[in-house]
């Protein structure tokens, strides 16, 4: 209840009310904490070049979209990609391999995902720089690194940053928890570019190259049976709809529903939820539609008739040929 009151006053509101008021002090304590960790950690270096993909506000704004678009874009031009993550609300800390039918409690739902849209390496730790250590031995051929939601993590020694930003902004432009920035704005200047996942890009003030993203919806897939496919159109006429989402921005999920011309009910959950038939529960005897990153946690309950959505990001060709001219220059430094 706190985090979603939290991030109603963050994002919706662009003036602090009096209770935020009374958390200003520990904005500052947050920010003082924030450097002190900076200047006392020491990056591991990594034999492979990184590109670290995060934002500087908290919750979800696109990155495991933009880090499938890297990886793909990637091995297009010749690269051999791994993804290394922490794979947040883990049960354990170890570092592991993310395989097809890993379970999302041991190494968390978007790294799984990942690993079942990309194809390529993926390991988890809570040290990145541990689990890039163990990816390179067991995968060789792998020549460049990309870290899901990393910003923030300086352990690891990274050549690329890209900052993710959705269409909720930077909220009210204050630190933790008076606001939802992580970093200060001023951080953005360190970056090698933002990317706009929502936002109008010339209406961004930014030091650096800003990319437009947009989100494409494809056709839903059955989730007991990923092979059955069809369209917005075949489930109007289905029944009731309903709708669940527990990601960063719940409302960009329905957004989108909404935009393919579905009417549903639709039931938000905190971001990276672990579910139970229970939860469930309130779409009986109706269809109902989720993420792909909800999918992998739902896929063995029983729900009755559900169908999931997959999303592809769609960047400008000049994103990746930034990065791959930036990749270059760290292989001939």
């Amino acid at each position: 209840m706190l985090a979603r009151w939290l991030q109603r006053q963050w994002f919706e509101r662009r003036r602090l009310t009096p209770a935020l008021w009374l958390f200003a002090p520990l904005a500052g304590l947050y920010a003082a904490l924030a450097r002190l960790s900076r200047a006392l950690v020491k990056p591991v270096r990594l034999p492979v070049p990184v590109v670290v993909v995060g934002n500087i506000t908290v919750g979800g704004a696109g990155k495991t979209p933009l880090t499938l678009w890297l990886a793909e874009q990637l091995r297009v031009r010749g690269w051999h990609p791994g993804v290394v993550s922490r794979g947040y609300g883990r049960s354990s800390d170890e570092v592991r391999a993310v395989v097809l039918n890993s379970s999302p409690n041991e190494v968390g739902d978007e790294p799984l995902l990942i690993a079942r849209r990309s194809g390529v390496p993926v390991w988890v730790g809570r040290s990145r720089a541990a689990a890039g250590e163990a990816l390179l031995v067991a995968h060789p051929e792998v020549d460049v690194l990309l870290c899901d939601d990393g910003l923030q993590h300086y352990a690891l020694a990274r050549d690329i940053e890209l900052a993710v930003f959705d269409a909720r902004g930077t909220g009210n432009g204050w630190r933790l928890p008076v606001g939802p920035l992580r970093e200060p704005l001023s951080r953005l200047a360190m970056v090698d570019a933002v990317i706009a996942n929502g936002l109008i890009s010339s209406a961004w003030h930014s030091p650096v190259p800003v990319f437009d993203m947009q989100m494409h919806p494809g056709l839903f897939y059955r989730l007991d049976d990923p092979s059955k496919l069809c369209d917005a159109a075949a489930l109007r006429s289905r029944g009731r709809l309903y709708a669940l989402a527990g990601i960063g921005n719940p409302a960009r999920f329905f957004a989108t529903l909404a935009e393919l011309g579905l009417d549903c009910q639709t039931h938000s959950f905190p971001d990276h939820h672990r579910y139970s038939a229970a939860d469930l529960a309130f779409a009986r005897g109706g269809i109902l539609l989720m993420t792909e990153k909800d999918a992998v946690k739902c896929a063995n309950l029983t729900v009755g008739e559900a169908w999931v959505l997959p999303v592809e990001a769609g960047l400008s060709p000049a994103l990746i040929d930034l990065i791959v001219e930036k990749l270059r220059g760290r292989q001939t430094a």
